[in-house]
């Protein structure tokens, strides 16, 4: 099993970290070539609106929605959330988003970063809570009738699920916790 982490812009070492200490092999995607090569994605925090025009000018962008209409696992983090998402409502008019998801996000949703905090989550099939870390965090707005929703914060859905595409609105790379890492891997292993 080899995973890919979008490597463009945002905090994709960690996940490779994370990947690594559950003994998967795991490489940065730069190009659709490496897209190609790899059996599922995550794509990371970091700022969407950059990481939309990386992913178009790199030529991924195509060869992302064709790999997830073959199926290929997809997990999102924060502005991977985003740019999943099948609406930004506070986006640029030229910021792209990939619409893998029938959700509705607002980018920095709940504040700037000074309102950035951390909180236990109760999530769906997990025993015990995992430490949400929530930094500049989408706030999902909306949720489509496909889309299963697997923890909340406030009554707001932060960790969302539709066929193969898995988003949190936290970065569960900085917890010291792999089980949302390892969730995605079992996705894979079922795809």
């Amino acid at each position: 099993m080899k995973v890919g982490v979008l490597a463009l812009q945002g905090a994709f070492n960690l996940h490779i970290q994370a990947l690594e200490r559950l003994d998967v092999e795991a490489t940065e995607v730069k190009s659709p070539e490496n897209l190609n090569s790899v059996e599922a994605l995550i794509i990371p925090g970091g700022e969407s609106t950059t990481m939309s025009f990386l992913i178009e000018s790199s030529g991924i962008f195509d060869a992302l929605r064709k790999s997830s209409d073959n199926g290929m696992p997809i997990l999102g983090t924060c502005a991977g959330m985003i740019l999943l998402s099948s609406k930004i409502i506070d986006g640029r008019s030229d910021q792209k988003h990939l619409s893998l998801i029938d959700i509705e996000t607002r980018r920095n949703g709940y504040g700037r970063q000074i309102d950035s905090f951390e909180s236990d989550l109760s999530i769906e099939g997990f025993d015990g809570s995992f430490r949400g870390v929530f930094i500049r965090a989408p706030l999902v707005e909306k949720v489509g009738s496909k889309v299963e929703v697997l923890s909340q914060v406030n009554g707001r859905p932060v960790m969302c699920k539709q066929g193969s595409v898995l988003v949190t609105s936290f970065h569960p790379e900085l917890a010291d916790d792999d089980r949302i890492h390892a969730e995605f891997l079992e996705m894979l292993s079922k795809s």
